[in-house]
């Protein structure tokens, strides 16, 4: 049975009380309690420093099973080597989430490419066959010029995500291009009709047979994780 999985980027945000976290809890003990309303989170500090393994194995105890931990890629990766010459860093990157695929709780890995790097089709194919198939993957292209059907085959013959992105300046094309799908639901607010057509859209690709991982922006206000538990709670319900 297709499941929702639904979260904010990040939980560390002291800012979030008392609407989100009660206002005595200890930051600590953010991360038991987040688990508590929510399924997932993406991790965003990956992007900038590798994993500790004592940093895994704390996540892993505080966190209920069934859990999943999106993670994203490495900037070496994406910002640096723009996908190019990899092969030697991608083993280096996964051996560090290793810890959170053995225990089950690994989500996701998203790939968010720079504004500024336009579509090459010989590079992200050459850069597909680097990363192992059973590690389900997300892209985020944040320049228009990716938006092509060649690129979306690309990724549907490698069973790869679109990262559906949505912002103030940009939205990218809801495509499907894998057994799940990946949102990033990125401005500061939503209307109560936004967030009925967001949820009858998830509501379509669950009932289709597909995971949906659906990650809102983390901000000094608790919004976007009542907006996941909100999103959690009427998908639930149906």
């Amino acid at each position: 049975m297709a499941q929702l999985y639904a979260g904010t980027s990040g939980w560390a945000y002291p800012t979030w009380k008392p609407d989100f976290y009660p206002a005595k809890l200890p930051q600590k003990n953010f991360l038991k309690h987040y688990t508590s309303q929510l399924n997932t989170v993406e991790v965003n500090f990956t992007f900038r420093q590798l994993l500790k393994e004592t940093t895994a194995q704390k996540w892993i105890a505080e966190s209920p099973e069934g859990f999943l931990f999106g993670v994203k890629a490495h900037q070496v990766i994406t910002h640096i080597k723009r996908l190019t010459n990899t092969a030697d860093f991608i083993p280096r990157f996964l051996s560090t989430i290793e810890p959170l695929a053995r225990a089950e709780k690994l989500g996701p890995l998203l790939f968010q490419l720079p504004p500024n790097m336009k579509i090459d089709v010989r590079v992200l194919e050459e850069f597909l066959v680097t990363v192992p198939r059973t590690v389900p993957s997300a892209f985020e292209f944040r320049h228009d010029s990716w938006f092509k059907d060649e690129v979306f085959a690309l990724l549907k013959a490698h069973n790869r995500a679109l990262c559906v992105a949505e912002t103030e300046e940009r939205v990218t094309p809801d495509v499907v291009t894998s057994d799940f799908v990946y949102y990033r639901f990125r401005k500061p607010t939503y209307t109560p009709g936004e967030r009925r057509t967001m949820i009858a859209r998830i509501q379509e690709h669950l009932e289709a047979g597909r995971n949906v991982f659906a990650y809102f922006k983390h901000e000094e206000t608790p919004q976007g994780a009542l907006y996941a538990v909100e999103v959690l709670n009427q998908v639930g319900r149906k």
